[in-house]
């Protein structure tokens, strides 16, 4: 088991081996996901669907999908597969 201490402050250090495992580093932000069973998913934060607009080069497809379904789906795939 890891643990980390919570500082006055609310703050609390997570240690190396969970920052390697999330794939976090400095300035990068940590999403709290609060599950039904008590418990709490953290996970690297990813950027937004939206964000990603236009980086590849593609054929149009005929019925697109929007940004916001992208979203809700990579967070649905994210919870599915993380569930404790």
């Amino acid at each position: 088991m890891i643990t980390s201490k919570i500082t006055a402050k609310g703050q609390l250090t997570l240690p190396k081996v969970i920052r390697e495992f999330l794939n976090v580093d400095i300035a990068d932000r940590i999403e709290f996901t609060l599950l039904e069973n008590g418990k709490v998913l953290i996970t690297g934060e990813k950027r937004p669907a939206r964000k990603l607009f236009g980086i590849l080069k593609h054929k149009k497809r005929p019925n697109p999908v929007s940004p916001e379904e992208m979203d809700l789906a990579i967070k649905k795939r994210r919870l599915d597969r993380n569930t404790i």
